[in-house]
């Protein structure tokens, strides 16, 4: 009888064990088989008032659009040629370049990465959603070989399907949230790997880390959550960059600075914030200027780029006042002018020279 209960005790504590073991984390909403079926932010993470999505009017939101300032410093875009003159003399060196919007071409040693390419006219299905007013710095078909594709989630201006589709470098390893990577499956892309949060990777000299982001996922009426978004860390030779795009302010980024911090170089977003004219304060999902610094110091990061601005209008801010707001403010968070930084478009800067 003793033997008995004895080996009982020991199965039940291996079966509790093992259940716990296969416990989805906390991100993870599962159904009554385990089964994730969707995703939600880490705790304590803000989460949208239920009246934000009454007061959201499209009529609204156009007449308040319509009004909007869309006038474009001369200096804000990079003449095309001078772009890919300058990626010819940049190809044997480390360097970063803004294409616009979240994409930036970033090569370190023999490895060039892209971050959530976005080359088509509008982001949108087909031929709708909001249409861009700045032109990507280069073409598609002007890329230079790359190695690496980081996507941070499905939204149109992040996950633009016709850029995918017609992408020149099919050989690129892919790195995608959870449920996202049939989109370069069956767009014959050789190489998809799916990442959960804290999910490591490496590739050649770079090791890559997925690590929490404060946003949200749609691309249909039906499909909201259901695939993952998160942010990367790029590490190379003892320096560390964080693209964070896209992401609004929480709590997670004092312990992923402890984790992980600190960072040399953040890429973040800074603009896409003000829904003032619909009634409701702020995006909780896209980061002030404020709060992108806030999430620079929260993460130890020693300088940053301010990215998600002057491509397309996804807000009610005039289109030149995230980058403003973003220098003036900098002090406030304890970063020196030359370490909260903002490109023009198609500018490149050598990253050996940037983060050392």
């Amino acid at each position: 009888m003793f033997k008995y209960l004895i080996a009982l005790l020991f199965y039940s504590v291996t079966f509790h064990a093992m259940s716990s073991s296969l416990a989805k984390p906390y991100h993870h909403i599962t159904d009554e088989k385990g089964n994730t079926v969707a995703f939600r932010n880490s705790e304590g993470s803000p989460s949208r008032s239920t009246t934000n999505s009454k007061h959201w009017s499209f009529r609204k939101f156009n007449e308040a659009k319509r009004k909007l300032d869309m006038s474009i410093p001369e200096d804000h875009v990079i003449p095309k040629s001078v772009v890919i003159k300058n990626l010819k003399e940049f190809e044997y060196k480390n360097y970063i370049l803004w294409i616009g919007h979240a994409t930036f071409l970033i090569k370190l040693g023999n490895t060039t990465i892209i971050t959530d390419p976005f080359f088509s006219k509008n982001s949108g299905p087909l031929i709708f959603g909001p249409k861009r007013y700045i032109d990507p710095a280069i073409q598609l078909d002007q890329l230079p070989k790359t190695n690496l594709l980081l996507l941070s989630h499905n939204h149109y201006d992040h996950l633009d399907y016709s850029t995918i589709k017609n992408f020149p470098y099919k050989d690129t390893l892919a790195l995608a949230p959870l449920k996202l990577g049939k989109y370069f499956s069956k767009n014959n892309f050789q190489n998809v790997k799916e990442m959960d949060w804290y999910e490591k990777t490496k590739y050649k000299d770079l090791n890559i880390t997925f690590i929490p982001a404060v946003h949200w996922s749609k691309r249909t009426l039906t499909d909201t959550n259901k695939t993952l978004w998160g942010n990367f860390i790029i590490e190379y030779k003892g320096k560390k960059i964080l693209f964070a795009c896209d992401t609004g302010y929480g709590n997670v980024y004092k312990d992923l600075g402890n984790k992980y911090g600190p960072i040399d170089l953040l890429l973040i977003n800074i603009g896409a914030y003000n829904f003032k004219a619909l009634g409701w304060e702020k995006s909780i999902y896209h980061a002030t200027p404020e709060e992108a610094l806030q999430i620079g110091k929260d993460i130890k990061a020693k300088k940053l780029i301010g990215m998600h601005w002057g491509t397309v209008v996804l807000s009610l801010e005039p289109i030149m006042e995230p980058p403003k707001r973003f220098k003036e403010n900098a002090k406030n968070f304890g970063y020196k002018d030359e370490e909260a930084i903002v490109f023009k478009i198609g500018e490149i800067r050598d990253l050996d020279l940037l983060i050392n």
